[in-house]
């Protein structure tokens, strides 16, 4: 059996990966001493400014394990697999995604998470955690990725809980920048599922998905001992689950924009106003430049508590003497600059500045470790670039497969017409100047693929979906002309359904499940009909019954489809769908998208795949598969 070795650096970024045919020691094996407890020889050293630790190793197994629901074993974590884990979390869903039922009050709700921390003996435990809080429309996660590295590297233990994860749930809990291992994450998750399991008989119910992971972060944070916690706001701020946190060092407000109103409500103010309930009395705060509307909400609500809030400049990147940021896209510089503010405030508040910098340094100074943190600090889903190993149909079985360059996905999440603006930014720049491609990213290299480019016709494909609730009539175009803007223009654009099921949580290991080629697909015509108008510049309807048979399975188009070229906007194509498709399922497309260039070698596609978290997950998942 092949195991996937991805290495990482101490601060996480990724090395390049490479298979070994050695087997992994299952994770229910008891560890030795010396396996958790710190070593002499587990020396940190720095080489070109980058920090590395000897065991900084992330092992992930490719093969799935039998799925079956078994909570009797939870009185065992050593008897309990995995999937067994997931599975009880499975039973906290309470509803899908886009059934929106009433929000609790703030009392309410919050009430209900310290009784949870009651009950696992976290509630006076959690006071002693040094946290950084982070709320947010768009950055919130990135601006805590980049605290956590830079803290990280200037030598604390760090914890870091974000949301949502996109392949497995563990990445929601990291510890010093490594995803917390199945081992350690099943002790703590058991413990605190038989816990409150215990209590629900006496009238308490199971606390919902979110609320239960949130409890768990503070376990795992409290039990790890960690130096600061770096907590990422799930959805809002004033009744989000991470509220029940009365003191923290510090809070950061992140771009706001117009998301979630079914909950936060339908002005940038009205979002505004829940995304400040994180402030708390005379603790500091820090915010990025926002639109008069909702600075002018987050300034009264700190001037009520007498909090001193301060604006962020972008971070100037004359800072950072020629090192690049480990998150691409320049409005990376805006979470950057939050995050540097931050983490200089954190280390001041707690004691730690003159401790580390014993020579002082003037608030313009940039730190070294300041810059390693920003520089190697890495995010999966947001302005992601993977390489895709393709290799011809006729290699001999059992060669590895070399990277041929012929198949680039470029992934990032957005899915707010603030976010769809930014993704095309950093899509037109990085197909523009293709900079990237001559170094290591995602952890696959190029061999020798420079001089072959030259040769090669290159093709922009959009691939897309988003969830029901969000607004295609304003993610779509807003992603067109930004990409037009600076003369980038979609060849093809392929619309998929969702693969992931809101009503399971699943392991990065668990098995993908089978095509169903008779899904509803009523909502992917929608967004193909959306797109064509955007493409042709018309608010006519364009036909749409290309790819449809007459009972109802979509059809996947011929290879050649993509070879065409790309319609400008406000060009019209004729009244028929040219320069689109809606696909019967994501595993289907990737692999179609596979034999495209492996049939054409001069072809070099490079695929942007956003609108959806989701998504970008679902195919991370299928192309380490």
């Amino acid at each position: 059996m092949l195991i996937y070795v991805n290495g990482f650096l101490k601060c996480g970024a990724p090395l390049v990966p490479f298979f070994s045919s050695h087997k992994r020691e299952s994770f229910f094996t008891k560890p030795t001493p010396s396996s958790l407890t710190s070593d002499p020889r587990d020396r940190v050293y720095f080489n070109n400014k980058l920090r590395y630790s000897s065991k900084s190793i992330q092992v992930v197994e490719n093969s799935a394990t039998d799925m079956g629901a078994k909570e009797e074993k939870a009185d065992n974590a050593a008897l309990s697999s995995y999937d067994d884990a997931m599975d009880a979390l499975s039973t906290l869903i309470s509803r899908r995604r886009g059934d929106r039922s009433p929000t609790l009050g703030t009392r309410d709700k919050l009430e209900q998470v310290v009784s949870y921390l009651k009950i696992l003996d976290l509630e006076d435990k959690i006071k002693e955690l040094k946290v950084i809080h982070v709320a947010g429309t768009k950055g919130k996660g990135s601006t805590c990725v980049f605290c956590e590295a830079i803290l990280r590297n200037c030598g604390f233990r760090t914890g870091l809980f974000t949301s949502p994860h996109l392949m497995d749930v563990r990445e929601r809990f990291r510890i010093d920048g490594l995803d917390i291992s199945e081992e350690k994450f099943l002790q703590y998750f058991w413990e605190c599922w038989k816990l409150l399991k215990e209590k629900a008989v006496d009238g308490i119910t199971m606390p919902p998905l979110f609320q239960f992971l949130t409890v768990l972060a503070f376990k795992i944070f409290v039990c790890e001992k960690v130096d600061v916690a770096v907590i990422e706001v799930g959805l809002g701020g004033k009744l989000d689950s991470t509220n029940v946190i009365q003191k923290p060092v510090v809070c950061g407000i992140a771009s706001l924009g117009m998301d979630h109103m079914d909950i936060l409500g339908h002005t940038l103010a009205d979002i505004a106003f829940h995304k400040a309930g994180i402030f708390k009395p005379q603790i500091p705060a820090f915010t990025v430049p926002q639109l008069s509307e909702a600075m002018g909400v987050l300034q009264e609500t700190a001037n009520n508590l007498k909090v001193p809030l301060e604006v962020i400049a972008p971070l100037d990147l004359k800072k950072l003497d020629g090192i690049e940021l480990g998150l691409s896209g320049d409005h990376q510089l805006v979470n950057a600059g939050l995050a540097v503010s931050l983490s200089r405030c954190w280390l001041r508040r707690t004691g730690n500045w003159d401790k580390i910098f014993p020579n002082g340094s003037n608030k313009t100074d940039m730190p070294v470790a300041f810059c390693r943190g920003l520089a190697t600090a890495r995010l999966h889903g947001r302005a992601q670039v993977v390489h895709d190993l393709v290799s011809d149909q006729q290699d001999s079985p059992g060669l590895t497969k070399t990277p041929c360059g012929d198949l680039i996905f470029y992934l990032d999440g957005a899915h707010s017409p603030e976010s769809m603006e930014a993704c095309g930014r950093w899509f037109s720049s990085a197909v523009r100047g293709n900079k990237s491609l001559s170094t290591p990213v995602n952890g696959y290299r190029r061999h020798e693929e420079l001089g072959r480019d030259f040769n090669r016709v290159s093709k922009q494909v959009l691939l897309f979906n988003c969830m029901e609730v969000r607004d295609p009539q304003v993610l779509l175009p807003k992603l067109v002309t930004t990409c037009a803007s600076s003369g980038t223009h979609f060849s093809r654009a392929l619309f998929v359904p969702s693969m992931s099921t809101y009503n399971k949580v699943i392991s990065g290991a668990s098995a993908i499940p089978l095509d169903t080629r008779r899904k509803d697909l009523t909502w992917q015509f929608r967004l193909q009909k959306l797109w064509e108008r955007s493409i042709q510049g018309t608010g006519k309807d364009a036909a749409l019954d290309h790819t449809l048979n007459p009972d109802g399975i979509t059809s996947l188009p011929p290879h050649d489809f993509l070879c065409g070229d790309a319609p400008h906007c406000g060009v019209p194509t004729g009244t028929h769908i040219t320069s689109s498709a809606v696909m019967p399922s994501l595993p289907l497309t990737i692999n179609w998208l596979r034999d495209c260039v492996r049939r054409n070698p001069s072809l070099k596609l490079e695929v942007l795949v956003t609108g959806s978290l989701h998504l970008v997950g679902d195919v991370l998942r299928l192309l380490k598969k």
